[in-house]
């Protein structure tokens, strides 16, 4: 057992909360217990995860997409859905924490970070809140997106617009299609990333990139969960990861 607040301080000085100007809340989001036995992990909110959460005997929830959004409609409003929310936190006593750009930037801990680990890449240069992966000799591309599709537990939207075989990979994981020229400007040849919008497609065409969308959900798993292996290595803490599949 161990005390929130001293969790939460913990988690805010590892990922360098302050460093970030983000658009949602990093660190307590909800308030509940002060002691915490059990820390559940999720990706995103939702009833679904919250009760599974609470069948698991959560004292806290820790999510990489909370509750509390800048652009959130009726911020104001604690109406429908996000009443619902906040009632199975609260009539349970739990406590909500989120961190949202911190946990894609960290060199260890990190989405991105993470990703590059897990398919085998060098980390390089930071660019924005991803990196640059390095392969350690140029992989045909299709052999690259197979991978990727296995380890990232994926099935991605290819646009092989660029380069048969490839090495240098940017990974931006999350709603970050539109960074595509930061690709070019460090030399990739392959951009990863967990979305894609219409507009983009020819331009992927146009410029000569590959273009690799493994879906928000799939590229935002493994720093929540590398986030809770180091609290449970730190804390006298039970910690568990609650998967809620999305295909996007």
């Amino acid at each position: 057992m161990v005390l929130k607040n001293e969790i939460l301080e913990f988690c805010a000085t590892t990922l360098g909360v302050a460093d970030f100007d983000d658009f949602c809340v990093n660190g307590l989001q909800v308030d509940g217990k002060n002691d915490v036995r059990k820390i559940v992990l999720g990706v995103s909110v939702s009833e679904r995860f919250l009760t599974e959460a609470i069948n698991a005997e959560a004292d806290m929830v820790l999510v990489h997409h909370g509750l509390f959004w800048k652009n959130s409609p009726n911020p104001m409003h604690i109406t429908g859905l996000f009443y619902r929310r906040l009632k199975i936190l609260m009539e349970n006593n739990v406590s909500l924490a989120g961190f949202h750009l911190p946990l894609d930037a960290h060199s260890e801990l990190g989405n991105n970070a993470g990703i590059i680990q897990k398919l085998g890449m060098t980390l390089g240069a930071p660019v924005d809140v991803g990196y640059i992966g390095h392969l350690h000799k140029k992989e045909p591309f299709d052999i690259f997106v197979s991978r990727v599709n296995e380890l990232l537990e994926t099935s991605a939207q290819v646009f092989p617009y660029g380069p048969a075989e490839v090495q240098n990979i940017l990974v931006i994981s999350g709603g970050s299609s539109g960074a595509y020229p930061m690709a070019l400007a460090h030399d990739a040849d392959t951009f990863l990333c967990g979305d894609v919008r219409e507009n983009f497609v020819r331009e992927f065409e146009e410029v000569g990139l590959n273009f690799i969308n493994a879906g928000h959900y799939n590229t935002e798993k493994l720093g929540i969960q590398a986030l809770g292996r180091l609290l449970a290595n730190t804390f006298d803490v039970v910690v568990e990861f609650i998967d809620i599949p999305n295909p996007v």
